[in-house]
């Protein structure tokens, strides 16, 4: 028995998104990185909300839409875990004497 597999191309979890740079000129700074990585996180769950519907419809897969919830779900864990991280540097530093 051979196993087959679809010679689909995967797409990225994140889509590829250019952050714009600062008026100064610079290079984007953390907050760039930051709504880079929510805006990826909302075009996530968006894909997958459209994955969803379009299996309930009869148009979709069901392993497409479950492939597009799976990355939706762990790019909401990777935010929360940046987040948690973020809160965790912020009250280390609160925390340090003046």
């Amino acid at each position: 028995m051979a196993i087959q597999f679809d010679s689909a191309p995967v797409s990225p979890a994140f889509p590829a998104s250019t952050p714009t740079p600062p008026a100064s000129g610079g290079s984007p700074g953390f907050g760039a990185a930051l709504a880079g990585l929510l805006d990826g996180v909302d075009a996530s769950a968006g894909t997958a909300n459209n994955a969803v519907s379009a299996m309930v419809a009869g148009t979709g897969d069901v392993a497409d839409a479950m492939i597009a919830l799976q990355r939706a779900e762990t790019a909401l864990e990777l935010t929360l875990q940046v987040r948690n991280k973020l809160m965790q540097a912020y009250q280390d530093i609160m925390r340090m004497p003046v």
